[in-house]
């Protein structure tokens, strides 16, 4: 996890080396100097924690996510899917307003930079299938079982 000062920025892949988080850092926050700072990232860290073991439904961390305006909106409305629900990406496009920009929510959600905070893991296809997830599919499918979807 990495966090600017007005709030959480980051969540990488389950299992994923720390080098991950070092390139977007460098590439979203250029000039940025890392810092471990346990005491600061202890809320982000025990929220976390109390989802994965299902003591948790909702974050109310703050969050400081860089995108544009459009992936904004995807990740907004990524914010208000239920605990426990998924829906599909024409759903998120309907809700943005934008129902032929299936393609692009897709691309919008692959660039979440805060996985699970922000729950891109319950959007699937039309059909119900399990679809991508940067958390690779293993992690994607364990997330859903947490919640009870699977």
């Amino acid at each position: 996890m990495a966090a600017a000062d007005d709030g959480l920025c980051y969540v990488g892949s389950p299992d994923a080396p720390f080098d991950e988080t070092e390139t977007w850092c460098k590439k979203h926050y250029p000039g940025c100097t890392l810092e471990r700072d346990d005491e600061r990232m202890a809320a982000y860290g025990r929220q976390l924690r109390d989802y994965l073991g299902g003591k948790l439904t909702w974050f109310d961390v703050p969050l400081s996510v860089r995108g544009t305006p459009f992936q904004q909106s995807v990740w907004e409305a990524l914010k208000r899917i239920p605990h426990g629900q998924t829906c599909s990406y024409s759903d998120i496009a309907l809700q943005i307003g934008k129902p032929s920009a299936v393609r692009a929510v897709g691309t919008a959600i692959g660039a979440n930079p805060v996985l699970i905070v922000v729950p891109c893991h319950r959007v699937v296809g039309k059909n119900g299938s399990l679809t991508g997830f940067r958390g690779g599919m293993k992690a994607k499918e364990q997330l859903l079982r947490l919640e009870g979807v699977l």
